[in-house]
């Protein structure tokens, strides 16, 4: 059994977004600022690019405590070793990706049904990420927004832990969790801000503060 690691300040790193910075100096300055995972996602970069880009990553990140994961590419996250990968609906079908990947890597799964989020099979997938909560910018295809309405039901349905996102930040912190959320994803919320550490370090702020008072809550 793979034991989840800390996905409770999940960066999504968006390549446009992230200049002129750069994505390996944003995440360096979010882990720095509280995140605890990293997504390299680059739709137009190609395999090489991610990978190069990856392995800067990796190097960086070690002994961060943060972990590493590439968004759909397969090949990209065998070549840099990464910590998972995370796959949507209509990329690799899961239980081809855990094939290729291998017992130990982390496997992760957009869902933005209650069905899809229903069907993720616990043998092959450790988290889903689910949403969206709001309408995004950086995926402008996305499915219509569910809320946290919506969240928390996607959140019930699945059988693993589910990570939230879609137009989420600081301010969502507490929400995000009263749905059972495990973490918050993000993008523009940090690659997008003049500096990702004071934005990291906000949203970190605003989740342990939101988790300090679950914690009082249930005591």
């Amino acid at each position: 059994m793979r034991r989840l690691p800390d996905l409770s300040l999940y960066l999504v790193l968006d390549g446009d977004l992230c200049q002129p910075r750069g994505m390996v100096a944003t995440a360096v300055a979010a882990v720095a600022g509280g995140a605890t995972a990293v997504q390299l996602r680059d739709k137009h970069g190609g395999t090489e690019r991610m990978v190069a880009t990856g392995r800067a990553l990796k190097a960086v990140l070690d002994g961060s405590g943060a972990i590493l994961i590439v968004n759909d590419d397969i090949e990209a996250a065998l070549a840099i070793g990464a910590d998972g990968l995370h796959v949507g609906q209509d990329d690799t079908d899961p239980a081809e990706a855990r094939a290729r990947i291998g017992a130990d890597s982390l496997l992760g799964l957009s869902v933005e049904t209650e069905q899809a989020a229903r069907a993720a099979d616990p043998s092959l997938v450790d988290y889903v990420g689910a949403g969206p909560v709001f309408a995004t910018a950086t995926k402008p295809d996305h499915k219509p927004a569910i809320g946290f309405d919506g969240l928390g039901r996607l959140v019930r349905a699945a059988p693993v832990p589910a990570v939230a996102i879609g137009g989420l930040g600081s301010a969502h912190a507490a929400a995000v969790l009263a749905a059972g959320a495990t973490g918050l994803a993000v993008v523009s919320a940090i690659c997008g801000q003049p500096d990702p550490y004071a934005a990291a370090r906000t949203i970190r702020i605003a989740l342990d503060q939101a988790i300090a008072g679950r914690t009082g809550a249930d005591a």
